[in-house]
């Protein structure tokens, strides 16, 4: 493959795990910012507003702007207004304020992100309800689990699958591994996707979305990484790294 002019990193499992920083990650996003090149940092993260995920950053001692931190979050917001949707939510209390709630009875269309405690009977009926009258399922990605500092718990993926398949229909993906923000991330280079390469720790909403999506794709070894994904990242085509600093290092040094 040719080298990549541009990077998107993931951002939980590859800059840091449970808030501390990945060894050698910040020396490593150093090089590249020495090296001039373009990054755009993606993350699924639905517990956490755009600003406060550029916060944690940046307290962690990565030099981010804020035009390089695309949210899955965010990046649901802008489809949903785009489009003069009203959105009924199904998501994290911290996260609201990305979004112009509707209420139920005016809603026509809904969004699933990682609500944590919300996913309950209630709301999930809820929101199988508007599904039922045709309102389109619009969801942040299809990540199974994400890895905190006491283990791995549920995310978004499990119960998105489960209205898809009580209501019959197909949700859209707007974050990973939906195509949409691998694109926005890209275009905001103003690069194409088989220039920039993909770095993440989850090996379907990382990997095979970037790929699916027509981006290069290395696999770390942090995170949530299991060792059964190692086959299924050759299988993408994606290299496999011990972390991001392997990653920069074999990458700065690719001619």
């Amino acid at each position: 493959m040719p080298k990549p002019q541009g990077l998107c990193i993931d951002i939980s499992g590859v800059l840091h795990e449970g808030g501390e920083v990945v060894t050698g990650a910040r020396e490593a996003i150093a090089k590249v910012r020495e090296a001039g090149v373009p990054c755009r940092f993606l993350t699924n993260t639905s517990r956490k507003p755009s600003r406060a995920v550029l916060d944690q950053l940046r307290e962690l001692g990565f030099e981010v702007d804020e035009k390089e931190v695309l949210t899955a979050p965010a990046a649901v917001a802008r489809y949903v207004k785009a489009r003069k949707l009203k959105a009924w939510l199904l998501v994290h209390p911290d996260i609201e304020e990305e979004f112009e709630p509707a209420s139920f009875s005016d809603a026509d269309a809904v969004v699933v992100c990682d609500a944590g405690e919300r996913f309950d009977y209630r709301r999930l009926d809820q929101a199988f309800a508007l599904l039922m009258e045709g309102a389109p399922l619009l969801a942040v990605g299809m990540n199974r689990y994400f890895k905190a500092s006491d283990g791995l718990h549920l995310d978004a993926g499990p119960f998105i699958r489960a209205l898809e398949y009580a209501a019959g229909v197909e949700a859209t993906i707007i974050g990973k591994p939906g195509e949409v923000m691998f694109q926005e991330a890209c275009d905001s280079m103003g690069l194409a996707p088989g220039d920039c390469l993909m770095i993440g720790d989850d090996v379907e909403a990382d990997i095979g979305g970037a790929r699916k999506a027509g981006l290069q794709a290395a696999l770390v070894k942090t995170g949530k990484y299991q060792e059964s994904d190692g086959a299924r990242a050759a299988e993408l085509g994606a290299g496999v790294f011990d972390d991001i600093a392997a990653v920069a290092s074999h990458w700065l040094k690719v001619q």
